[in-house]
């Protein structure tokens, strides 16, 4: 893997449905950066600038171009790009 992570994981701290989307990056081994966003829905202006939501957990895959929210959808996807349906 790159030293550069690909991925970019916008949550929040002690989120159990973020820490869901951090066991399935580590379960892949994939490289992510995690980024901390603010508690109050409606101050994360960041993840709705890039998702076009204020929810967590939202990742932008720099190798694939995907940017999602929901962590259903997002463990999903990783299985199907980086885990056994990829294989």
């Amino acid at each position: 893997m790159s030293d550069t992570p690909s991925i970019t994981l916008y949550r929040l701290q002690a989120c159990p449905y973020c820490e869901r989307v951090v066991r399935k990056l580590q379960d892949y081994d994939v490289e992510y950066e995690s980024r901390f966003v603010e508690a109050m829905h409606a101050d994360r202006n960041v993840v709705k600038r890039i998702s076009g939501k204020r929810t967590v957990p939202a990742i932008v895959d720099e190798n694939t171009g995907v940017t999602m929210s929901e962590s259903a959808n997002i463990v999903a996807y990783l299985d199907r790009v980086y885990g056994e349906e990829a294989a």
